[in-house]
């Protein structure tokens, strides 16, 4: 009589696989301790990148647990944007709630304390490693596919918690909506087959709660509602009613977020046709068009087989990939064609494995499925990619290299168990050294992450061709040189930056922050005409664009009390002053200039209508009615001189003493 089949157990340890005396559970917390140390530099760094948006510039944020309401009610960037509508520029809209409401918890204990934020992404990437090592070592207990179970957990987690690839989702603090997505799903699967185990339903309704957190987090959780029962149907060996049912609650937690999404941010609209918001736009005739099919499916084919190359191969890594750091591609080019193969490669096998309940057919089906909402394929993100994006699909990665290594390991037919312990240890000690590697990339990768500055002039090495990261760095520089401690330098960084923004608008010849940042810096080195005619670039692609209309007043103001005092210059002075006064007619000071550089130029009669303007603008001013008697003493009236100043004396009677000082 044949003798019945007997599942696999779950491993408990490790030693009757590996390495004696160690546990799985104890296993688990060194890679979660690995995971919180190998971020332990970043512990010290400042606010960077977007940790503005959701944090420090977000007034729900900043409101502190007073805020959290809002932050449910709104859009994610409309604490930042602050008012109705910008908040959809960004393509789509974005609703994650759940992490904006932690920074606001955070900021009602501990303030602005960006070392916080720091620390707990730390310590959320390190339970997302362990809550990893344990669901897959788990799914290889349960599947005889997989073998020595705690080799594929060990050396799937391992290389997630070394990889570089995930730096921005971690040492950015903003990337939380990136950790909380994958740690609440992972978690959500792990009480789901604990729950088929027992065989209790009400563990999958926990199972359903869990995956809302994630929802509330970010939405590409949403692809789990079909890799959740992907992964019972590979892993669990229940039958498709129970999965179905196992299912049920992923899916109305789905359903309940879409809801609230819907009703909080609109579907539809129109392609943004701003190059910063949709990657897929050229100049043609002056004008910018949509790419055509041939190069949006090729660019997008090129993207998807760069997020490959750089989980493969993880350097140089960037947080920018704006236009045209990824350039305009055609089919005729053989990365393209080369990123195409690898993909239908890896779908085909996947497809003809998946039969087989294959755990790499699951990898590569979990790469795909996560990576699928970021690829542009079904709707367009805003840019063309970013290494972030990769943080949920790079656990399929890691998990079909796992499990390759462990067939490889087993090879065909029967094989001793300690020949193949003996593999696996060898293999271990290659991928021991790959992490090792791969962490030492991590630990350096976090040290650009220290603040803007670091971050946009160390990227801008690697991505010389985005506009963005162009702007960025020009506009950081700026920033910068006004600091007390680069006074030295100040020139010299705002040359700099006027660099970066020249070749920001030679990319993008309608990128309207780079002229407004390039007549900043114009204005600082006292180059008004430049300033000038950067702010009227600006204002010509915006005519209403805010900053530029203060900024191009403000400049004209200064140049001409520059070439006024200081050069000597009257006609200049008078143009420059004539041309502010245009933009704010009751501005005060450009009044009080205009009537001085008139009356140094013999131009009495403008002088005085100025002065008088002047007056009527701050009437309670006492410098003004002495300004204007003045200007009537040297048009000759002395009587309008002395009523003037009688006037200026009732407002401030020791004014006359001021001016004789």
């Amino acid at each position: 009589m044949a003798s019945a089949k007997k599942t696999p157990r779950p491993a408990t340890s490790l030693s009757s696989d590996l390495f004696p005396g160690i546990t799985v559970t104890r296993a688990g917390w060194i890679l979660f301790a690995i995971g919180l140390l190998l971020y332990a530099n970043t512990f010290e760094h400042g606010y960077a990148q977007d940790d503005a948006i959701v944090i420090s510039e977000n007034a729900f944020t900043q409101k502190g647990v007073e805020g959290i309401a809002e932050i449910f009610r709104y859009d994610t960037f409309r604490g930042f944007f602050k008012e109705a509508g910008k908040a959809t520029l960004v393509a789509g809209g974005r609703y994650r709630p759940l992490t904006l409401a932690t920074f606001a918890v955070e900021v009602e204990a501990f303030g602005q304390n960006p070392t916080v934020g720091h620390v707990l992404n730390a310590i959320y990437y390190g339970l997302t490693t362990l809550i990893l090592y344990l669901l897959v070592t788990l799914w290889g207990g349960a599947s005889r596919a997989f073998g020595f179970a705690a080799f594929t957990g060990l050396v799937t987690a391992w290389l997630f918690v070394t990889h570089p690839i995930h730096t921005e989702a971690v040492a950015n603090i903003k990337g939380r909506d990136e950790i909380f997505s994958l740690m609440f799903c992972l978690a959500a699967l792990l009480v789901a087959f604990r729950s088929l185990k027992s065989s209790t339903y009400w563990g999958h309704l926990v199972a359903g709660a869990v995956f809302f957190l994630a929802l509330l987090s970010k939405e590409n959780a949403l692809t789990f509602v079909v890799i959740a029962p992907l992964a019972m149907w590979f892993f669990s060996g229940a039958g498709n009613s129970v999965i179905v049912r196992a299912s049920l609650p992923w899916w109305a937690a789905a359903a309940l977020m879409l809801a609230i999404r819907f009703s909080i941010i609109p579907g539809g609209g129109e392609p943004s046709m701003e190059l910063m918001n949709n990657p897929f736009l050229k100049i043609e005739d002056g004008r910018w068009v949509a790419f055509r099919f041939g190069e949006w499916s090729a660019t997008v084919m090129y993207t998807l087989g760069k997020y490959i190359q750089l989980l493969v191969f993880p350097h140089p890594l960037i947080h920018d990939y704006y236009p045209r750091h990824i350039p305009i591609m055609d089919w005729s080019d053989w990365r393209v064609v080369f990123s195409f193969l690898v993909c239908v490669f890896g779908l085909v096998y996947a497809g003809i494995r998946l039969p087989k309940k294959d755990p790499v057919s699951f990898g590569i089906l979990f790469f795909f499925l996560t990576l699928f909402p970021v690829s542009n394929i079904l709707v367009p993100i805003g840019t063309n990619m970013s290494e972030r994006f990769l943080f949920m699909p790079s656990v399929g990665f890691c998990l079909v290299i796992a499990v390759l290594a462990d067939q490889i390991a087993r090879g065909r037919g029967k094989t001793q168990k300690n020949r193949i312990r003996t593999k696996l240890q060898r293999m271990l000690l290659v991928f021991g050294l790959i992490g090792v590697g791969f962490a030492w990339k991590t630990v350096d990768r976090n040290r650009v992450w220290k603040d803007n500055l670091t971050l946009f002039t160390s990227d801008v090495q690697h991505a010389p061709n985005s506009a963005k990261l162009r702007n960025s760095a020009g506009g950081e520089l700026i920033a910068a040189s006004l600091l007390p401690e680069n006074t030295d330098r100040k020139e010299a960084m705002i040359r700099e930056a006027i660099g970066h923004l020249e070749i920001a608008t030679g990319i993008h010849p309608t990128y309207k922050n780079a002229y407004l940042l390039l007549g900043n810096a114009f204005n600082y080195l006292e180059q008004y005409e430049q300033s000038v005619e950067s702010y009227q670039t600006a204002l010509t692609l915006d005519p209403t664009y805010p900053d530029a209309l203060t900024n191009l007043f403000l400049t004209l103001r200064q140049a001409g009390r520059y070439y006024g005092e200081q050069k000597n210059d009257l006609g200049r002075s008078l143009m420059y002053l004539r041309q502010a006064l245009e933009l704010q007619p009751k501005d005060y000071e450009t009044l009080r200039l205009l009537g001085i550089a008139s009356g140094i130029s013999g131009d009495n009669t403008n002088a005085i209508g100025y002065f008088t303007r002047a007056t009527e603008v701050e009437p309670e001013n006492a410098q003004a009615w002495w300004n204007l008697g003045n200007a009537w003493y040297h048009a000759g009236d002395v009587q309008k001189q002395q009523a003037m100043h009688d006037q200026a004396r009732q407002l401030d009677p020791d004014i006359g003493l001021k001016q004789q000082q």
